[in-house]
C-alpha cells in the first residue's frame, strides 16, 4: 500500500534519482527531502516544481569553515547561584563532550578524516500549555509534580525562545555543516487542545500567539485562585510556593497571556506525535464526548480532597483507568467546588485528522515541507507515520507510538510495525543510514492495549521495537523523548548490526534543552554521531521586573528549577549530554 513520504513500497528507493528529480543540492547547502508515494515510492519533478512533497529545503545559514559551539552547552550551561530556597540562576560551566565506545572503538586519527553526512536539531516535549482549560488536572499537584508546575503559564514564550536559539546557530557544533531540519519528538501540545495546536503551529512556523483562552483579557486559572496549593504571583497570598521564596511578581499573569510573536524556524521542520497530542490529559482515550463538553464548558475543578487525589492519580499510574471511568465520576461528583470560567470552543480537543490537516494547513508552511512531513495520504488512511529523506545517504522515519486505548506509555500496531520493516529492509538494500524518531523511549513501550479503531491487531512494545530495529544494518539511531530525562544507551546486535538510543530532556520542565544531532563518516569503517544539547536565547539571570517576551522565558528556566517536587536527575550523566556516540559503519 502506498505511504506518502515513505520507503514503504516495494521497491527500492533509487537515492540519487529522487536527487535529481528534486534539484538536490550539496550537503553545504542543506538538504532536506520528504518522500512522496508514487512509483517507487520516489518524488517526482512535478512535485518539486509545485514545491510539495518533494521539494528542496530552504537552504541553512552560511556555515563557519570550523566547529561552532557559540549559543550551545559546549559553551556554557545555566547553573543555580549560591544561596537556598528559592535559587536565582547564572553563567554555569560548559558541559564537556564525553566519547562513547561501547559500540566501537575510536580510531585514533578519525577527526582529520571525517565527512559531515547530516545535521539536525531535536525539540521534544515542549508541552504548550493552556493554563486555563478546564480539563487540566493541577488539583493533582500532591501526586505528581507534572500535574502542575509554577512555570507553565510561560511555556509559549519560552518556545519561543528555544526557536530564536535554532535560528541563531551559525553551523552544527562540531562539523560547521548548515543544519538541515528540525525534527520535535512529541507532546508538542499538553491536553490535546485545539488551541495549544494553534499556539505550536505558529510558534514553529511564525506568527502572533495569544497564549490565552476563554476570557479575552482576564486569566481565568488556579493561579488567581486565592488556593495556597499553587503561587499566586500577583498578590501576598503566602502560598506553598512563596513558603519556599518564590516571588510576588505585580502583572505576572498579564505579561503571561499578553500576545507574543515567533519569528519561526529559519529551517525546515518535522513533526511526531505524542500521547499528550493525541490524549486527553495525556493518558485518556480520546472521543469521549463528556470530556470533549467538559474542555469547552465554563466549570473548572481547582482543589480535591487528598485521599480522592491520591486514589485517582494511582489508578492512572498503573494504567487502570484508560476510558478515563473513574476521572469522570469524580468531576460529576466535585460538580459543586467547581469555579466558573468563560466558556471557549477553541479548547475542544482535536482528532488525529484535525491534527494532520492542520500541520497541512499552508498557514503553517514556514519554510516547509508542506505537512512538516505528513500527507494528505495520511488523513485517508488514517496514519501518522512517515519516512524522509534527509540526505543522499540519510533515511529519517517518524513513528507514531502513541496508543489510541489510552495510558500515557507507547506501542506500535502491527500495520505500523510491519511497515517499519519494509522501510528498512529497502534502507539496507540502499545502503542508507536511517535515524528512527518516537515520542516513547524503548523502556516506556510497555502498553498493550488495543487500539478500538482496530480491533483485533496486536500491539508491541519496546523490546519488539528494539529487536526489529537490531536486525537491521542501516539503523544508526533511534531519537526519542517522553521521559524528559537526557538519557542515551547503546543497544548491541550481533556482528555490525549496533545502534544509539537517544533520548532528550523535555523543554517544559529544567534543564529545559533541545539538542543537536550531527552524523559524520570517519572513514576508517565507523560512524559518529555527535550529540550537543542547547537551551533557548533567553538570559540566564532574570530580572524580575522585566516582564518583557524575553524577560518571560528566562523566568521560565529559573522557574522551573525551581518547581517543588522536580526531579533533580534530568539533566542525566555527561555520557548522556555533549557525546561522540561510535559505532561500526553497517
Amino acid at each position: 500500500m502506498p505511504r506518502s513520504r515513505s520507503a514503504a513500497t516495494a521497491r527500492a528507493l533509487d537515492r540519487r534519482s529522487l536527487l535529481a528529480a528534486a534539484g538536490a543540492v550539496s550537503l553545504s547547502a542543506g538538504i532536506g527531502l520528504t518522500l512522496r508515494a508514487g512509483a517507487g515510492g520516489t518524488a517526482s519533478a512535478a512535485d518539486s516544481a509545485r514545491g510539495g512533497a518533494g521539494a528542496v529545503s530552504r537552504r541553512a545559514p552560511a556555515a563557519p569553515p570550523a566547529p561552532c559551539t557559540g549559543g550551545t552547552t559546549l559553551a556554557a550551561a545555566a547553573a543555580p547561584r549560591p544561596g537556598t530556597g528559592y535559587r536565582r540562576l547564572g553563567d554555569g560551566p560548559a558541559w564537556p563532550r564525553v566519547v562513547r565506545s561501547e559500540l566501537a572503538a575510536p580510531g585514533a586519527r578519525r577527526a582529520g578524516r571525517r565527512t559531515a553526512l547530516a545535521a539536525f536539531v531535536q525539540f521534544t516535549d515542549l508541552h504548550l500549555v493552556d493554563v486555563q482549560h478546564p480539563l487540566r488536572y493541577e488539583y493533582l499537584r500532591a501526586e505528581t509534580g507534572s500535574a502542575w508546575r509554577p512555570q507553565e503559564a510561560l511555556s509559549v514564550a519560552g518556545a519561543v525562545s528555544l526557536v530564536e536559539r535554532v535560528n541563531a546557530l551559525r553551523g552544527a557544533p562540531v562539523t560547521g555543516s548548515p543544519l538541515h531540519f528540525v525534527m520535535t519528538t512529541g507532546d508538542n501540545t499538553d491536553n490535546n487542545s485545539r488551541t495549544e495546536l494553534d499556539w505550536f503551529l505558529k510558534v514553529m512556523s511564525g506568527g502572533r500567539v495569544t497564549p490565552n483562552s476563554g476570557h479575552p483579557t482576564r486569566y481565568e486559572g488556579v493561579q488567581n485562585s486565592g488556593l495556597k496549593l499553587y503561587w499566586q504571583p500577583d498578590t501576598d497570598l503566602r502560598d506553598a510556593d512563596k513558603m519556599l521564596g518564590f516571588p510576588r511578581l505585580d502583572g505576572f499573569l498579564d505579561a503571561a497571556i499578553r500576545e507574543l510573536r515567533s519569528p519561526g524556524l529559519n529551517l525546515p521542520w518535522y513533526s511526531t506525535v505524542g500521547n499528550h497530542d493525541a490524549l486527553p490529559g495525556g493518558c485518556y482515550a480520546p472521543g469521549d464526548s463528556f470530556f470533549a463538553e467538559f474542555a469547552v464548558g465554563g466549570r473548572k475543578l481547582m482543589s480535591l480532597d487528598a485521599s480522592v487525589g491520591a486514589a485517582l492519580w494511582k489508578n492512572v499510574r498503573k494504567g487502570g483507568d484508560p476510558g478515563g471511568e473513574a476521572w469522570r465520576e469524580v468531576l460529576r461528583s466535585q460538580a459543586r467546588r467547581m469555579r466558573s470560567v468563560t466558556p471557549d470552543e477553541g479548547r475542544a480537543p482535536f482528532t488525529p485528522a484535525e491534527y494532520l490537516r492542520a500541520h497541512l494547513d499552508p498557514a503553517h508552511t514556514g519554510p516547509g515541507p508542506v505537512g512538516h512531513g505528513y500527507s494528505q495520504a495520511n488523513v485517508e488512511e488514517g496514519t501518522r507515520y512517515y519516512a524522509f529523506r534527509v540526505a543522499d545517504d540519510v533515511l529519517g522515519v517518524s513513528l507514531d507510538t502513541t496508543d489510541p486505548g489510552g495510558h500515557y506509555e507507547g506501542s506500535l500496531g502491527t500495520a505500523q510495525l510491519k511497515w517499519l520493516e519494509r522501510t528498512l529492509a529497502a534502507a539496507d538494500r540502499d545502503k542508507d543510514h536511517v535515524v528512527v524518531f518516537s515520542h516513547h523511549t524503548s523502556r516506556t513501550m510497555r502498553n498493550l492495549r488495543e487500539d478500538p479503531h482496530r480491533p483485533g491487531e496486536r500491539r508491541h512494545g519496546g523490546d519488539e521495537v528494539l529487536a526489529l530495529l537490531s536486525g537491521h544494518r542501516s539503523v544508526l539511531a533511534w531519537v526519542n523523548g517522553h521521559s524528559h530525562k537526557n538519557e542515551i544507551t547503546p543497544h548491541a546486535a550481533s556482528g555490525d548490526r549496533s545502534f544509539w538510543e537517544v533520548s532528550t530532556a523535555s523543554h517544559v520542565d529544567f534543564p529545559q534543552l533541545a539538542r543537536v544531532i550531527e552524523i559524520v563518516d570517519n572513514h576508517d569503517g565507523t560512524v559518529s554521531l555527535f550529540t550537543t544539547l542547547i537551551e533557548s536565547a533567553a538570559p540566564y539571570r532574570t530580572d524580575f521586573a522585566d516582564l518583557s517576551r524575553t524577560g518571560l522565558a528566562a523566568l521560565y528556566r529559573e522557574l522551573a528549577f525551581n518547581a517543588p517536587g522536580a526531579r533533580t536527575t534530568l539533566t542525566g550523566d555527561p555520557g548522556d549530554r555533549n557525546t561522540e556516540l561510535v559505532l561500526e559503519k553497517g
